[in-house]
């Protein structure tokens, strides 16, 4: 497994593990993606300087072989002139390059191979960051979702638990107040009722004086009607 892989796992990991723990997962995927954003920087540059060290690693493969190729006709041409100790000399040259160029070839396969590995994990970390992120966008949407539904549950509980509760309290203060009315009203019959009825003491000192007064004009009348009879 290669380091870019193990940190991949742990990362995953320990986020993974932090979410279960987090009062605010949002927060926490978001400082997660930002970490993951410069992983893909930094991995993105690592992988054009790998790309132009390979480019480099062929580029001496191609001038070794090309040096050997190059030395072994001029070995061939010096031992065709009978100069055989140039054609000594430059057939240890094409030696050399020979040498170099199988090095170089090697150093190259092995760049490329690396490469490959590279961009196999860089193509993996960005379908990691694209996952977390599109499931942030998700949740984010549940949770407003959630909250807009809480909103609107809280409202309709206000509207059906308050409304009878309001016109309770109205039922209330008007029956106190019809209560209050009746009271009144019927403390009231009782003081007229009391009053015409001979209760009042001033009502029946009154009347008594009434009585006494026809008593007196009875009598009166009484009077004057005998010396009228005698006649």
């Amino acid at each position: 497994m290669s380091l870019f892989r193990r940190m991949r796992d742990i990362t995953v990991a320990t986020l993974n593990e932090h979410l279960e723990k987090s009062e605010d997962p949002v927060r926490l995927i978001d400082q997660y993606l930002a970490n993951q954003r410069e992983q893909l920087v930094q991995s993105e540059r690592l992988y054009q300087q790998c790309v132009s060290h390979a480019a480099s690693l062929r580029q001496q493969y191609l001038t070794a072989l090309e040096t050997k190729e190059k030395r072994e006709h001029q070995a061939l041409l010096a031992l065709k002139a009978g100069e055989e100790h140039m054609a000594r000399i430059v057939l240890q040259e094409k030696l050399q390059a020979e040498e170099k160029s199988v090095q170089y070839h090697d150093l190259y396969e092995q760049a490329k191979q690396s490469i490959l590995e590279l961009d196999e994990e860089l193509q993996q970390l960005k379908a990691d960051y694209k996952e977390v992120a599109d499931k942030r966008s998700y949740y984010l949407a549940r949770m407003e979702s959630a909250r807009l539904q809480q909103r609107m549950h809280a409202r309709s509980s206000v509207t059906q638990d308050g409304t009878p509760r309001m016109f309770g309290r109205l039922e209330e203060r008007v029956s106190d107040m019809e209560l209050h009315a009746r009271t009144l009203r019927d403390v009231r019959k009782m003081g007229r009722g009391s009053y015409y009825s001979g209760g009042n003491p001033a009502v029946d000192a009154e009347m008594e004086a009434l009585r006494n007064r026809l008593k007196q004009e009875g009598t009166q009348d009484h009077e004057q009607t005998i010396p009228l009879t005698k006649r």
